[in-house]
């Protein structure tokens, strides 16, 4: 379980002997050095990394790190709010040990997320990390709840040995085909004993639709470890194909047109032990609670495609009838609409039932993303807010009249438009905070102002390697 307790100057309690004793026995398995993780506003992972005897000083004092990272593009050119975007100021990033894993795809490392707290050792407002505990912990005290979340990792495996930054698929073999498994299969082996050994529990890892495209799905736990877990995943797959000399995407979209990367958020509600999602009077055995729940991700969807679809390449992504979910609706275990409600199968779905969230993508802050999602969860929870009509089917085939009348409306169809909903979203943008929330109006405006007159293939190529 992760700590949702804040760090402190000096540690939290305990947390100096216990990095002291972690560092004798990292050292003693031959890891040199800790990575210090953090995600970006634009969805990038950056990093500090420290010599493995500096565990205890890092957990007791933090490590260095500017804020001007919080406006940084994917590009690595800068941008500013009325707070953010200076070259004055420092954080601290103290690493979360709970989270503190040896790298088996990098021999010599080990890895922990990191929370960023001020000088004076307050909250950084733009924290992500900090932004999910703070949200989850609230939910815990105001409705007694808590969650459970994982996030479906989608990549695109390309040759290393392409020309300049071009993509040519890593495998020839048809979507879902046996044969991309056995082209591929002593990497995705190599991948699994990583996962395990870092004590990863792999679902299931598979070839995916597109070219030279696999997902990988980890177990659902609480939600900070679910987001710290997709990033952990990623640096992992990065670390494997490149000793097999593959190189790995996870943008949004890698190629103009066709079916690109999801990073699809499940997320369950419990209270007591149990699954609000199951058990209840509701449709398909949901609470009431757990409907209000789904109403209120509907009504906020528009907004949160801001946090979730973060970049000029998601929108690549997000088209009809691709299973990208991207209509205002739900429907029981339908890939087409936006919330997919899982029931699990029978005998296991007090433990299995969930929602999908669909329209996201590995552009996207996984804790701003789930952080966000269970924001505006819990503002259809706290309103009642009632569950429309079950759409089966793909949406798009709706007429506008029967779609009106159902509530099916096209998600935003541009991150300009998207920046535009999340503005007009006070539930959302008072959940992030002010510094969070312009930093994202910030920092999507950049990203759109980047690609400014270019087509869909160079938008893609783009952000090509950049996720």
């Amino acid at each position: 379980m992760t700590t949702l307790a804040d760090p402190v100057p000096g540690g939290r309690p305990g947390d100096v002997e216990r990095a002291t004793a972690l560092s004798g026995e990292l050292s003693g398995r031959g890891v040199h050095g800790v990575v210090l993780s953090y995600v970006d506003t634009a969805g990038i992972g950056r990093v500090k990394t420290i010599p493995t005897a500096r565990l205890a000083s890092a957990a007791a004092w933090g490590v260095g790190m500017s804020p001007v990272f919080d406006t940084f593009l994917a590009n690595d050119s800068i941008v500013t709010t009325d707070v953010l975007g200076s070259p004055d100021g420092d954080l601290r990033l103290y690493p979360d040990l709970d989270q503190l894993v040896v790298l088996a795809g990098q021999p010599g490392w080990a890895w922990a997320p990191v929370d960023r707290v001020t000088q004076d050792g307050e909250r950084h407002p733009g924290c992500a990390r900090t932004f999910l505990r703070r949200v989850v912990a609230e939910a815990a005290e105001r409705h007694g709840l808590t969650f459970k979340a994982a996030v479906e990792v989608e990549w695109t495996l390309a040759r290393e040995d392409a020309p300049g930054d071009a993509f040519v698929p890593a495998t020839t073999g048809p979507a879902y085909g046996a044969a991309r498994q056995v082209e591929l299969g002593d990497c995705t082996a190599d991948l699994l004993a990583a996962c395990a050994a870092q004590g990863l529990d792999v679902e299931q890892v598979h070839p995916e639709y597109a070219a030279g495209q696999f997902e990988i799905s980890v177990g659902a736990v609480d939600p900070v470890a679910a987001a710290d877990r997709s990033v952990l995943v990623r640096q992992t797959v990065r670390a494997v194909s490149r000793r097999h000399g593959l190189r790995v995407s996870f943008a949004p979209a890698v190629v103009g047109q066709g079916v690109g990367n999801g990073g699809h958020v499940h997320l369950s509600a419990w209270r007591g032990g149990a699954n609000l999602h199951s058990g209840g009077e509701g449709r398909y055995g949901m609470t009431a609670e757990a409907e209000s729940f789904t109403a209120g991700l509907l009504a906020h969807l528009p907004g949160l495609t801001a946090v979730t679809a973060p970049s000029p390449a998601s929108y690549l992504r997000l088209r009809p009838s691709q299973w990208a979910g991207v209509f205002t609706a739900w429907g029981r275990e339908t890939r087409e609409t936006a919330l997919r409600v899982v029931t699990g199968t029978a005998g296991l779905r007090d433990q299995a039932a969930n929602l999908e969230i669909k329209p996201i993508d590995l552009a996207a802050n996984p804790y701003l993303a789930i952080g966000s999602l269970i924001a505006a969860g819990l503002d259809g929870l706290a309103s009642s807010a009632a569950l429309p009509e079950e759409t089966t089917g793909d949406p798009a085939r709706l007429g506008e009249a029967e779609a009106a009348a159902r509530g099916v409306r096209r998600l935003p169809v541009s991150l300009e438009r998207a920046v535009e909903e999340f503005r007009e979203d006070d539930v959302l943008r008072a959940a992030l905070g002010p510094v969070l929330a312009d930093a994202v109006i910030a920092v999507r405006r950049g990203e759109l102002a980047s690609v400014a007159g270019l087509d869909d293939d160079q938008v893609a190529a783009a952000y090509r390697w950049k996720y």
